[in-house]
């Protein structure tokens, strides 16, 4: 085994440890946030403020936190990422103290920092890859949020009980376990991600002096998307796609099943089994990218993203296994287009600019899913959900056309 083989091992195992806190901090705060400032404000509208401020955060942070990694590498990014969702879930547990909602939306805003962290990680998993492992490696990084992001919503009710001990609010507590979360991943990065990732392999490519701190990052996401090649720009517009369809269909679902008086707890195990979906196939949409190639990947998320609309948008909203169904496909595209996308992003462009060019991907996902979340209530508002799913299938099918035509030029 060589001496980076070995480097890469640490590396994915630290980033391992990283994604369950992370995953695991992000998923408490988000379980509870809607309805907290639901209940501050009186206003279900501001409770579905409270998601889109946390998307908005880690779209706002992609890019700062891309800068800091092309000047200083992962290690400080990533600490630069937990650190400030931290200090945001800190700010909200006082909004919740304050009874104030007006304090809460602003600080989830700098708690979605640290989704922005957990994203980024898995290109930290990647800079050291072996090429012919580089999808598997991102994989391995996706997978391993599947523990926190299924355990967090379950570690809220604790939570709770534990700030009421303390004579706190029971809102107060999943935020603050939150907090601790974050801060654990930061140090854990702090302690352990050594030596570097980035820095290795930016050593390693002899990237010229004016070029050490990433010739992109100094410039707009506009010239970095114009710089970028064919390659980079199909990965970040199928990872986008791919995101933003799922966000757009899942968080309508629950919504679509109300309408037939569906319990809490079935609409619970649709979307766990759709978030199962999402991250526990990725080892094998990893080993697919490696051995098929990550365009053919790619295909199969945008094909899994038509299908799973097809089926979800059909079904009826007292049909649970049916919707079950469709959520599993979808999070299935997602895992395909993510793990896919991040490797053809990560070696389609120099090891200089790669962290604009990630920064940009992940500013872009998480509009998308901003976008998507708005987009996808004012189309089952003003027709249905099956209409959502029509929608949803129409605009995959664009990004399926192109990589299948991209699969057959290079086969010839």
């Amino acid at each position: 085994m060589t001496a980076v083989e070995v480097v890469q091992r640490r590396v994915l195992r630290v980033l391992a440890a990283t994604q369950v806190l992370g995953a695991a901090g992000v998923t408490i705060g988000l379980a509870v946030s809607t309805l907290l400032a639901a209940a501050l404000s009186d206003s279900d509208a501001v409770g579905g403020m409270a998601q889109t401020a946390a998307v908005v955060g880690a779209a706002v942070f992609a890019v700062p936190a891309a800068r800091v990694a092309a000047r200083h590498g992962r290690r400080p990014a990533l600490v630069f990422g937990y650190t400030a969702g931290a200090i945001g879930a800190v700010v909200a547990a006082c909004g919740v103290v304050l009874r104030s909602w007006h304090v809460l939306l602003p600080a989830l805003i700098l708690f979605g920092a640290a989704t922005s962290a957990n994203l980024a990680a898995r290109y930290a998993g990647a800079d050291l890859a072996d090429p012919r492992k580089r999808a598997r490696s991102v994989a391995v990084v996706v997978w391993a949020a599947t523990l926190g992001a299924v355990a967090g919503p379950n570690l809220a009710d604790p939570a709770g009980r534990v700030a009421v001990y303390l004579s706190l609010p029971v809102g107060a507590g999943p935020y603050l376990l939150s907090a601790a979360l974050f801060g654990s991943a930061a140090l854990v990065v702090t302690r352990f991600l050594r030596p570097d990732p980035l820095v290795i392999v930016r050593d390693a490519a002899v990237v010229p002096a004016h070029c050490a701190g990433g010739v992109a990052d100094t410039r707009g996401s506009g010239a970095v998307w114009r710089s970028l090649p064919g390659g980079a720009k199909l990965a970040l517009g199928g990872i986008t796609l791919c995101h933003t369809a799922m966000v757009g269909l899942m968080s309508m679902t629950p919504v679509h099943m109300d309408h037939a008086g569906a319990s809490l707890r079935v609409v619970g195990v649709v979307i766990s089994v759709h978030v199962a979906a999402m991250y526990i196939a990725s080892p094998l949409f990893g080993w697919m990218a490696d051995r098929l190639g990550r365009v053919s990947v790619l295909a199969i998320g945008a094909a899994l993203v038509v299908a799973a609309s097809g089926i979800a948008g059909m079904a009826p909203s007292h049909d649970a296994p049916q919707l079950g169904a469709g959520l599993a496909l979808l999070g299935f595209g997602w895992s395909a287009g993510l793990v896919a996308g991040s490797a053809l992003l990560t070696e389609s462009v120099a090891v200089a600019d790669r962290p604009a060019a990630q920064g940009l991907s992940d500013l872009c996902m998480n509009i998308g899913g901003a976008v998507g979340g708005v987009a996808a209530g004012v189309v089952v508002t003003a027709w249905s959900y099956a209409a959502l799913g029509l929608v949803v299938g129409f605009t995959a099918l664009p990004l399926l056309v192109v990589c299948l035509f991209s699969s057959l030029q290079r086969v010839r």
